[in-house]
């Protein structure tokens, strides 16, 4: 496709890639959510993408097939196949609304925010040009891993001239790109407005099926299939997990603070200035931190790891819904009633923990490829999950076997499976990839413990800070709100009267569990699996939130120690506690009584302000919505560099391969490295602090900074030529930032060691000689 597409062009081509991806795993996907009021169809769209993307990149990594066009088609038309197969042995009445209503709501979503990137589709500021470099070089890439375009090969330097990040996510921004054939820079907005129509879309499909699997379990029938209650929690969930901001908006009650120096409200004055509101101090409140949520990550369109996972984290929640919803006597053995207690132990360990059963469980091998295509995307990620996946199954073995011991045995065994499939789908990114944060900081040390470390814990001095309660109660007061709620008139109730109901709870054997246990466990009984499942995600979230309040990753920022530690966790307990708020919310108003009616009133009254974030959110960075300006995102580059621009294009349209271009480094954040980050060709050194972030060391990046230099303008021909010949440089780019940083630039020697092979204005591109 070229420039001239329009924008209705390409959305149409990337939805339709999308609805048929997903029409080609949906046989697949219904034999997986059966027990969803939906089917699980939304999610067909996830799996096949997963499966498809990781099928093509697990044949790329291992050198069998390069990752072009041919072989994606030749992936899907693989994983097609055997959806027939599935199709063919059982198929039946399919949720037809359901289908409908969200294969509209999905398109709806995408063109929506399709239209407001259209507003500022700018791929410029913030990590822009890291991460549409990294598309760049995925999509120049035939086999895995990809080169990193801001650190290229060096004979004298072994610590690796791969991208030593987590690429997945950008990895399946190029896959779609490639698979679609529509240009990168009209595609990177594309692939936002894909994750937040996912995000909105397949948190509805969760928020319907918990509210709707809670009718089928509790009154033990099948709920019509279609009801409004089920789709308004989840257009609640869709909007409360990829849309709603937190009660920082109530400072648009009050003069605004310096961004630098929060203040809490009482300390401010009334104003009602709500113009003067700067949305992001909601995701910076707490100083030195980062607690972001994702709409402030669709505003800000950076295509990160954090957000590009999101598919596939609710994906996983799905996952493990379906488990947990699982009749513990479903597809019983009829031998097994026939056996003592002690033969029955002997069996579940030969039988349901062997090998065998494990890897024919689909579910088990789709959650262990899952967690490891997470890891590969955002690596925080996959560890959070595979606890939660443990913690699930724990409680699912526990409503199976009633034993507590036994399920603990159990529940080991499957979390073994797991993170040995998660070792094995991970393992070609694992063998080219250098963790760079494996340091536990400890904060507030004893003094006694000091400069020393134990294990991976570390105990650095000046390391204390400690969130404010009124900051925890502004961040994350919306969703306690409805925990405590929820625990008042439902979980702390000793018997919750379900008309007509049959309860599935969760009795212990307590010869095998202490006392204590046992009287906690009583205070359960009356809960379905759904609640269960929700007090999951309540406890895991409220772990990732404390965890920064007594550790920290160490990384290289040493102000901002913890930030990163609280931006990942604080990511995705906002999106567990945002899903258990909608089911909470439509739970309670099941209670008729006046102090639900109270509860319902403060609802809508915070409701309205973590409501109110994207409206000042997209006001100030889409400048209203008042001006579109189209998909494309490299029209500031023609606006601002027009020179510049376009020799890029000329690049991106006849320089194939990933031959290395000499261009000037800079700052993090900055307009340099822009040619290697909008084509996706290596230079010797793109964003230094990136490369120290990426690789625990400055060394190597830092010492390329000077030779960066000499090569622009030493009067030595033969170091000049030594140092180009060093790094394997075929093309040298000359353009405005060039100029103004290397003042002493010879441009003339570039003449006699090759060629101009584009010109415009005073930008040049240089393709050398042999050297």
């Amino acid at each position: 496709m070229t420039f001239l597409m329009t924008d209705t062009q390409a959305i149409l081509i990337w939805w339709f890639a999308l609805f048929a991806i997903g029409s080609i795993t949906f046989p697949l996907t219904r034999t997986l959510f059966k027990r969803f009021v939906d089917q699980g169809y939304i999610f067909s769209k996830v799996l096949g993408i997963l499966l498809s993307s990781y099928l093509v990149w697990f044949l790329s990594s291992l050198k069998i097939a390069p990752f072009t066009w041919v072989t994606i088609l030749v992936s899907l038309a693989i994983i097609a196949a055997v959806n027939i197969l599935i199709y063919k042995k059982s198929w039946g009445k399919i949720p037809k609304f359901w289908i409908i209503f969200e294969e509209a709501l999905f398109f709806t979503c995408l063109a929506f925010w399709a239209y407001v990137r259209g507003n500022e589709p700018s791929i410029h500021g913030l990590e822009k040009f890291m991460d549409y470099g990294f598309m760049n070089s995925i999509l120049r890439t035939a086999y895995f891993p990809p080169l990193d375009m801001w650190l290229t090969k060096s004979p004298d330097y072994t610590g690796g001239y791969f991208i030593n990040y987590y690429y997945y996510g950008h990895y399946i921004a190029a896959f779609l790109t490639k698979l679609t054939t529509i240009n990168s820079a009209i595609t990177y907005n594309l692939m936002l407005a894909t994750l937040f129509a996912f995000t909105f879309s397949l948190s509805f499909s969760l928020g319907a099926n918990l509210l709707y699997l809670f009718k089928k379990l509790s009154l033990n029938l099948e709920p019509k299939t279609f009801n409004l209650k089920p789709l308004l929690c989840g257009l609640l969930a869709g909007f409360l997990v990829a849309m709603a901001g937190n009660l920082h908006t109530l400072y648009t009650l009050f003069e605004p603070y310096p961004n630098e120096s929060p203040a809490p409200p009482w300390q401010l004055r009334l104003a009602l200035n709500s113009q003067g509101y700067w949305y992001p101090n909601a995701t910076r409140f707490i100083p030195f931190t980062i607690h972001e949520f994702p709409i402030y990550s669709f505003v800000v369109a950076d295509l990160h790891g954090h957000v590009s996972d999101i598919p596939f984290v609710l994906f996983t929640l799905a996952l493990l819904l379906v488990i947990i919803t699982e009749d513990p006597d479903e597809e019983e053995d009829p031998k097994k009633h026939r056996l003592t207690n002690s033969q029955l132990i002997t069996y579940n360990l030969q039988h349901l923990s062997s090998p065998k059963y494990l890897i024919l469980n689909s579910k088990f091998l789709l959650l262990g490829l899952t967690l490891s295509v997470m890891y590969m995307t955002n690596a925080w990620d996959g560890l959070i999950y595979l606890i939660l996946s443990s913690t699930v199954l724990f409680i699912f073995h526990l409503k199976k076997f009633k034993n507590f011991s036994f399920s603990l045995i159990h529940t080991l065994v499957y979390s073994l499976f797991l993170l040995f499939a998660f070792v094995v789908f991970a393992l070609p990114f694992i063998l080219s990839f250098i963790p760079f944060a494996s340091q536990i900081g400890v904060l507030c040390s004893p003094p006694v413990l000091l400069n020393k470390q134990i294990g991976p814990f570390i105990f650095e001095p000046e390391k204390c800070q400690k969130s404010p309660l009124y900051m925890l109660a502004i961040l994350w007061g919306f969703f306690y709100f409805n925990v405590v709620s929820y625990f008042i008139f439902i979980v702390l109730r000793k018997k919750w009267d379900v008309r007509n109901g049959k309860n599935v709870s969760l009795q212990f054997r307590t010869s095998h569990v202490s006392r204590l246990t046992s009287n906690l466990a009583s205070h359960f009984t009356h809960l379905t699996s759904i609640d269960i499942f929700i007090l999951i995600l309540i406890f895991i979230s409220t772990l990732l939130l404390i965890f920064p309040e007594f550790f920290y990753l160490k990384d290289i920022y040493p102000a901002h120690y913890r930030a990163n530690t609280m931006f990942k966790l604080g990511y995705q307990a906002f999106m567990m506690l945002g899903l258990v708020s909608s089911y909470i919310f439509f739970r309670l108003l099941e209670i008729k009584n006046i102090k639900t009616k109270i509860y319902i009133i403060f609802f809508l009254i915070l409701f309205y302000f973590v409501a109110i974030y994207p409206y000042y959110a997209t006001n100030s960075y889409y400048g209203g919505l008042k001006t579109y300006h189209g998909l494309y995102g490299l029209n500031w580059l023609n606006t601002q560099y027009p020179d510049d621009y376009k020799a890029i294009v000329w690049i991106q349209n006849h320089v194939t391969g990933q031959p290395v271009i000499l261009e000037a480094n800079g700052d993090s954040y900055t307009d340099y490295a822009r040619v290697s980050g909008n084509t996706g060709l290596p230079t010797v050194v793109g964003w230094p602090v990136h490369e120290w972030l990426w690789r625990k060391t400055y060394d190597e990046a830092g010492k390329r900074i000077p030779e960066v230099a000499s090569m622009y303008e030493s009067e030595d021909m033969g170091e000049t030529r030594r140092l180009l010949s060093k790094y394997n440089v075929l093309y040298v780019f000359i353009g405005q930032l060039e100029k103004e940083k290397y003042t002493k630039l010879n441009e003339n020697k570039f003449k006699s060691l090759g060629k101009v092979v584009f010109e415009s204005g005073k930008t040049r591109v240089y393709k050398l000689n042999s050297l």
